[in-house]
């Protein structure tokens, strides 16, 4: 059974608590904002081993702890060494591991497919952990990417999950995706206003080096006034930003 919060947005009947994976700051702040309202308590998880370069990673990290701390809300990272997640630290290289083989796919291709579920999964486990049962992430807000593609590789990161913890036999919680659409009921230009109030820094590439060539060109459009091409329209693009265009506020 559901519950309907909003028009689009639809709460699953007796979340009051969720461990969200971010992407960054920007495309957490209005989701952020609209879980608290509506009396669901978010915790922040910063997972995104896909980043590059690394002093890349470390600026949105601190931006997205810095809006966690301005909220007094729970942020999380992997960055200590007996991280009980797939990955610790930075952790590029085990990334790039998970997407071998994938260097070339386009945008939208099945690099970005492998790449959501391996930090889903990793959210799914940390969810676990930390025995919250329910996940959700912001990269679902970003009109760049395929929410079906993001939707997926949540569900495949809850069952792969379910399958190993009925493996083992084990008692830990089971946790659940919540697979939704965050890019509704006006988030998106919430979103927009928030980057201006906080003055956040906003990346023009979602973080991986398949992705900067591109971001490196759609940053020259945007000084130059051009408006910036969805990446969809793009053949053979590597670029899989999570923005919509530079912080001009």
């Amino acid at each position: 059974m559901q519950k309907q919060k909003s028009s689009h947005i639809i709460v699953p009947e007796g979340l009051t608590k969720v461990l969200l994976h971010a992407c960054c700051a920007p495309c957490s702040s209005a989701i952020v904002e609209w879980l608290l309202a509506h009396g669901i308590e978010p915790v922040i998880y910063y997972f995104n081993p896909n980043i590059y370069p690394q002093e890349e990673y470390e600026i949105r990290k601190q931006e997205s702890k810095r809006h966690a701390e301005s909220l007094g809300i729970r942020w999380l990272d992997d960055d200590s060494a007996d991280s009980p997640t797939p990955c610790c630290g930075y952790g590029h290289e085990q990334w790039r591991e998970a997407v071998k083989g994938l260097e070339r796919e386009p945008e939208r291709g099945k690099r970005c497919e492998a790449c959501f579920y391996y930090r889903l999964l990793a959210t799914a486990k940390k969810a676990q952990e930390l025995g919250i049962t329910w996940f959700a992430t912001t990269l679902a807000s970003s009109r760049w990417k395929n929410l079906e593609q993001v939707n997926a590789a949540g569900m495949r990161a809850e069952a792969t999950l379910s399958n190993q913890q009925s493996a083992i036999s084990n008692q830990l919680p089971h946790v659940n995706f919540w697979a939704q659409n965050w890019r509704k009921d006006g988030l998106q230009d919430r979103r927009n206003e928030l980057l201006k109030e906080y003055g956040f820094y906003n990346q023009l590439y979602c973080g991986c080096e398949f992705a900067v060539a591109f971001g490196k060109a759609v940053a020259s459009d945007a000084a130059h006034g051009i408006k910036a091409t969805p990446a969809s329209a793009l053949p053979n693009t590597t670029w899989t930003s999570c923005v919509g265009g530079p912080n001009k506020g």
